[in-house]
């Protein structure tokens, strides 16, 4: 049993948590098609893209998190459009010009961003989250810097990419706990000359 398997078996983390909320800004934007979720966890946002009809590649290490996210795509009634892959990111072998969206929620990955980005097909969205490396002291999100963006990585990682939306700074997360976040959504395509999706705005408190 891995460390993340522990975890996920503890309850250390949500079992059901709702998707990305700027991913469902985008989603209905983004046109369907065929979706990769990269460190899929207990699959927040898999079983969200497979309810929005994407055929999802749910990818991830851990056993236990898979199982619980197989159960959340069962009561959700959407386990058939969802495969679930077992296996290590940094090893994975990604396959080419294969899927319409990638997504990444709060893994380091930029180590692996050219076989992510190398992954979309033609047109194809990349949509990443993860924390921060600040100087403010924050309530969430690993405890070091190594696992965290410096400032500005993830953009710069995306600068061969359209970006359709580009934020950084501090937020407070759905437990109540602080923490600074980078977020991106790029589009797999180039020129001076670009159309942008037109997408809800975020509601007020």
């Amino acid at each position: 049993m891995t460390t993340w398997d522990e975890r996920f078996r503890a309850g250390e983390y949500p079992q059901n948590p709702d998707p990305a909320p700027l991913l469902v800004r985008y989603v209905r934007a983004l046109g369907g098609g065929r979706a990769l979720d990269v460190a899929t966890g207990t699959g927040r946002n898999a079983v969200f893209l497979a309810g929005e009809g994407y055929r999802v590649d749910a990818l991830d290490q851990s056993r236990a998190g898979l199982e619980i996210a197989r159960e959340n795509a069962r009561d959700r009634g959407v386990a058939d459009r969802v495969n679930w892959v077992q296996a290590d990111v940094p090893t994975y072998c990604f396959p080419t010009d294969t899927y319409d969206l990638v997504t990444v929620s709060f893994y380091r990955a930029v180590d692996r961003f050219p076989d992510l980005k190398a992954a979309l097909a033609p047109g194809g969205v990349l949509f990443v989250e993860h924390h921060l490396r600040t100087t403010d002291e924050m309530e969430s999100g690993p405890s070091g810097d190594r696992y965290r963006f410096g400032a500005n990585e993830l953009l710069g990682a995306c600068a061969d990419l359209t970006v359709l939306h580009y934020e950084e700074g501090i937020e407070r997360r759905a437990d109540g706990r602080r923490g600074t976040v980078a977020r991106i959504v790029a589009r797999n395509s180039t020129g001076q000359s670009q159309s942008y999706p037109s997408v809800s705005r975020p509601s007020r408190e």
